[in-house]
């Protein structure tokens, strides 16, 4: 594995070299994935970051688990933008013990549409659940580590690092792929970014999302917007595809804060994923454009 102090010097080196090395370790395809917000809000973790945090007042809409017929609309309107990938997402730190039948049965509709594969982000798991999750057939289960170890506590104390590490073991444990990324952005250092990187070699995920906050009015990060610049955010995707050559990076919430321009040297360099349509509480690209600019770009949309 490439050591901390390696990846620091690549990390200063000269950008056109970094992103030059980082484009070594893609494929000429990007994938698409979608999700749908199954259950919005009042989450009873104290994020820094998340406007369905019930600790801020933030003024989101709030609702219980959507009904089945959501989910299936919601997953077809996803394949036909082109996402092979789609994710079932409920707010709160672990699944709702009265919804989690539900999510099953949501989970299996989804393996029903030819050509989709589930995917769920639901909390932090238990051995139970993590079971009957693998027994029901879903392929992917999303969890972000978020930040580093070291700034974890900087960012959420109602849970620890440890608790999402726990849940990355136990969904490798029973077979389901992990999805498992990071929060740009948050006020961690260059040093902490490499070391995101790294911790999520040790993890070896299949695929990483990159968030890059989007400051919520009301949040303890709502003046966050300065944390980091464009200039930075493409160095540290270098570094995490770098650090981690066999995982799909994947462009997620906040990719908007980079110009097209970026978004597309990245696409074209680092990030060989993108989430398709809009994110939890804010918006995305339309799918007609990310389509337009992956053809552009010369690539195939990986199906």
């Amino acid at each position: 594995m490439i050591s901390k102090r390696e990846l620091l010097t690549l990390y200063h080196s000269d950008l056109d070299k970094l992103l030059s090395l980082s484009s070594k370790f893609i494929k000429d395809e990007v994938e698409f994935c979608s999700l749908v917000n199954a259950r919005n809000g009042k989450c009873s973790q104290n994020c820094k970051y998340c406007a369905q945090s019930s600790h801020y007042r933030t003024n989101i809409e709030t609702y219980p688990l959507i009904e089945l017929d959501e989910v299936q609309k919601a997953a077809l309107e996803a394949k036909s933008h082109k996402a092979s990938r789609f994710a079932i997402v409920t707010s709160g730190k672990t699944p709702d013990e009265s919804d989690f039948d539900k999510i099953l049965e949501m989970i299996k509709e989804v393996n029903k549409i030819e050509g989709l594969k589930s995917c769920a982000s639901i909390g932090i798991l238990n051995e139970e659940q993590a079971q009957r999750l693998a027994q029901c057939g879903l392929k992917r289960f999303h969890h972000n580590i978020n930040t580093c170890r070291s700034y974890y506590p900087e960012v959420c104390t109602t849970h620890t690092f440890d608790d999402r590490i726990n849940t990355c073991k136990l969904v490798k444990k029973y077979g389901m792929e992990l999805c498992c990324g990071v929060i740009l952005g948050m006020g961690e250092s260059v040093e902490q970014r490499v070391e995101m990187a790294l911790e999520l070699a040790e993890i070896q995920p299949n695929s990483i999302p990159i968030n890059i906050l989007m400051p919520i009015p009301e949040t303890p990060f709502e003046n966050y917007y300065n944390k980091i610049d464009e200039e930075n955010i493409l160095r540290t995707l270098a570094i995490f595809k770098i650090a981690n050559p066999h995982s799909v990076l994947r462009f997620c919430g906040g990719r908007m804060r980079l110009s097209d321009e970026n978004q597309r040297l990245a696409l074209q360099t680092c990030v060989e994923g993108l989430m398709v349509g809009n994110y939890l509480t804010t918006a995305g690209k339309s799918p007609d454009e990310d389509i337009k600019t992956v053809k552009t770009l010369g690539k195939n949309i990986k199906l």
